[in-house]
């Protein structure tokens, strides 16, 4: 602001008053695109017409009861003005510190998706990837733009961070275009090794139809793709949803690390001790290819496990599989069994899937054996009386 401002807003107050002093500062504030000042200068312009002070214009320390309401009113409308001035200007960052707080990322979210994917780092870059992946405006965008400006190894690290706090279709949005992108490396590096023995390859073959009859392609330790990316990526992968085309890429992926040499297959967690062949028998059961062999895959693994303490980990994946699959009493009765007792801090509700399962019964019984008067309580109220059950 010039000295000329100052001396202005100076004669207005003398000779027109406070109003129109807000006023001309109003005008002033967005002349200069000054928002942040703007905000500021809309929660004092709301205080001073109910007589209250002035010094600390965003605080509601020194507002009354009584005018509470209009005042949180009023930051609202302004957090929601400002906001939207910063996204006009293309500042996404400064429009998220204002509309996160009303909590309305929508207009964030649709202007993060109007963006091109840039391949170059800049400082505002890195701070939408942040918004997008870390603050869940926008997840998707924000893989895609991690992988085109840090590569696949730095966006596996990031969503693995990210991934636990994404909603499901997020995490299934995410994983089928990680599924995707990796897919097509692989499927382009295995081309080209196979085009020097076979220039007439099929320009549009997939990565099952490249592997056929080709196991010289891995001999002698050889890959195409760093090991570890494709491991991580199969294992996202277990968030997509079933029946997506995606996995049957997966399938193929699987099919390719099971080709690997022993040495470059790592082990995964329990129940995937046996990396690909038991990402195999997942995916199959989503594609609904052989349910019941994989159902009885994972169920044996279930049963063999001698430690107490894996055997939740083991139960986790069976049961996601048998909600999948539809089978939810056998889903109830399992986690029945071994899942009522984890922490609040884990992804999943016994009693919500006994709600899913029409199971409250179940619900109920396991409540009385854990001396939980209040949850059975809750279960019995809600389980449908003989009088209302449709038959």
């Amino acid at each position: 602001m010039s000295e000329t401002d100052f001396t202005l807003l100076e004669k207005l107050a003398d000779r027109e008053g406070s109003d129109a002093v807000l006023d001309r500062l109003m005008e002033l504030l967005r002349e200069h695109k000054a928002y942040h000042k703007l905000f500021d200068a809309t929660l004092i312009r709301k205080k001073h017409s109910l007589d209250l002070p002035l010094s600390r214009p965003t605080s509601f320390d020194d507002v009354p009861e009584e005018h509470r309401k209009e005042v949180e009113d009023t930051y609202v409308e302004a957090a929601r003005e400002i906001g939207k001035l910063f996204l006009a200007d293309g500042d996404i960052p400064s429009a998220w510190m204002y509309l996160q707080v009303i909590r309305e990322p929508e207009p964030v979210a649709e202007a993060i998706d109007k963006l091109p994917v840039a391949s170059d780092y800049s400082e505002a870059n890195e701070q939408v990837m942040q918004i997008a992946l870390f603050e869940r405006v926008h997840p998707l965008k924000g893989v895609k733009m991690m992988l085109r400006s840090h590569g696949m190894c730095n966006t596996i690290t990031s969503l693995d961070q990210a991934m636990g706090n994404l909603s499901v279709e997020q995490r299934s949005e995410c994983a089928r275009h990680m599924v995707r992108e990796l897919y097509h490396d692989l499927t382009e590096s295995v081309r080209r090794q196979v085009q020097e023995k076979v220039p007439l390859i099929e320009p549009n073959a997939s990565l099952r139809e490249l592997l056929r009859g080709r196991d010289w392609l891995l001999e002698g330790g050889n890959y195409h793709i760093d090991v570890s990316h494709l491991s991580s990526v199969v294992r996202f992968a277990r968030s997509i949803e079933a029946g997506a085309d995606e996995l049957d890429l997966v399938l193929q992926l699987c099919d390719y690390g099971e080709r690997l040499d022993p040495q470059l297959q790592y082990p995964g967690e329990p129940p995937f001790e046996d990396f690909y062949p038991a990402h195999r028998q997942f995916f199959h059961l989503l594609l609904d290819k052989d349910v019941d062999t994989s159902l009885d895959y994972f169920r044996k693994k279930l049963s063999d496990e001698p430690d107490e303490y894996d055997k939740p980990l083991l139960a986790y994946v069976l049961v996601d599989l048998l909600v999948r699959a539809k089978r939810l009493d056998e889903a109830v009765d399992v986690a029945a069994e071994h899942l009522t007792g984890l922490g609040n801090d884990v992804n999943f509700s016994f009693a919500e899937l006994c709600v899913e399962a029409g199971r409250l019964d179940r619900l109920a019984e396991v409540m009385r054996d854990k001396n939980d008067i209040v949850g059975f309580t809750a279960a019995l109220l809600g389980t449908p009386s003989s009088a209302t059950t449709p038959t």
